[in-house]
C-alpha cells in the first residue's frame, strides 16, 4: 500500500549571493552607462570588481536587487552570466582575512575571484568569494564561526 510521506533533505550548505558578470567593451563610459541603466531603475550596486583586456572588460556586479537586473539586462541585451558566490563577513579585517584564507586552504577550496563589498552590512567588512567548491567553503566558513550573509543582509 503505497503511503504519502514527506521526504526531509538536509540543507548541506548556507545563503548564495548572485554575481553578475558583465561583459563590455573595453572603452571609455560603458561601466557607467550599466550602474546608469541600474541606479535608474531603483537597483543599486552593492559590489563592483573589473578585470580589462584589450579589448573587453568583465564586470562582477553584486546588486541589490538580482531579479531586477536579470530583466533589465535580458531587456538591454546586456551581455552577462551569473555566478553564486559567498559573501563573508568579517569583524576584525586583520585577522579575520588571515584566519578565512587559511581555513579555505586547509579545505583546499581555491579562490576564482575575491573582492570586497561596497556597503558595510551590519557595520562591518564583508568579502564577496567566488570559490571551486561553494558547499565546502560554507561549512568550513561557517564551522570557523564566520557570518555567511544572504542577498536579504545586502538589500537592507
Amino acid at each position: 500500500m503505497p503511503t504519502d510521506v514527506s521526504r526531509v533533505t538536509e540543507k548541506t550548505s548556507g545563503p548564495t549571493i548572485k554575481q553578475f558578470s558583465v561583459f563590455l567593451q573595453n572603452k571609455v563610459g560603458a561601466l557607467l552607462e550599466v550602474v546608469k541603466l541600474l541606479n535608474a531603475n531603483d537597483v543599486h550596486v552593492l559590489a563592483l570588481n573589473s578585470q580589462d583586456s584589450t579589448d573587453s572588460a568583465i564586470v562582477r556586479i553584486i546588486a541589490s536587487d538580482p531579479d531586477a537586473v536579470e530583466s533589465l539586462f535580458d531587456l538591454h541585451e546586456v551581455a552577462y552570466s551569473i555566478s553564486e558566490i559567498l559573501v563573508v563577513e568579517m569583524k576584525e579585517v586583520a585577522t579575520d582575512l588571515k584566519r578565512m584564507l587559511q581555513g579555505l586552504l586547509m579545505a583546499e577550496v581555491n579562490i576564482l575571484v575575491c573582492y570586497p563589498i561596497l556597503i558595510r552590512p551590519h557595520g562591518r567588512s564583508a568579502m564577496a568569494l567566488h570559490l571551486d567548491d561553494q558547499e565546502c567553503a560554507w561549512s568550513v566558513l561557517a564551522g570557523e564561526g564566520f557570518r555567511v550573509l544572504s542577498q536579504s543582509d545586502l538589500s537592507r
